[in-house]
């Protein structure tokens, strides 16, 4: 991967919906080239996807917490996956360094939502502990650019 290939991919990352020659122009390449390149980051696997960055709040969820949870022993990732996947209201969760073994990630609709989702992550086998934090307001929330 070079710098036009980083170029690219800043292109996609601020509009997904780009052409290939508007990012051409841009990078200073033909659209065939830029082409070109995009399916090279696709089959290696650099680009995994295009899609929309969407408001959550246009879609109702408008509560959003972050939630530290601990578990007893020795729980493995795909076993805390297979825990996390059916709560719906789960958007991103991350083994973490520190006391907590994931941070969670919730959107809800309002407070009894949230507090429901958090009832469900409470009552999953092995859960030790839980520590929730709700988001007041976003200072920063941006794509992340490539290196």
């Amino acid at each position: 991967m070079d710098s036009i290939d980083r170029h690219i991919m800043s292109c996609l990352t601020l509009d997904a919906r780009s052409s290939f020659r508007e990012i051409g122009e841009v990078v200073g390449l033909s659209a065939p080239a830029v082409k070109r390149r995009v399916d090279r980051l696709r089959a290696d696997g650099v680009i995994t996807g295009f899609t929309a960055r969407i408001d959550p709040g246009s879609m109702g969820r408008h509560l959003q917490a972050f939630v530290a949870v601990t578990y007893t022993g020795n729980t493995s990732p795909d076993r805390i996956r297979r825990i996390l996947e059916p709560v719906t209201e789960v958007v991103a969760a991350y083994t973490v360094s520190g006391d907590a073994d994931v941070l969670v990630h919730l959107r809800a609709a309002d407070m009894a939502e949230f507090e429901r989702a958090l009832e469900r992550l409470r009552s999953a086998d092995g859960v030790a502990r839980t520590e929730s934090r709700l988001v007041l307001s976003t200072l920063l929330d941006r794509p992340v650019p490539p290196a």
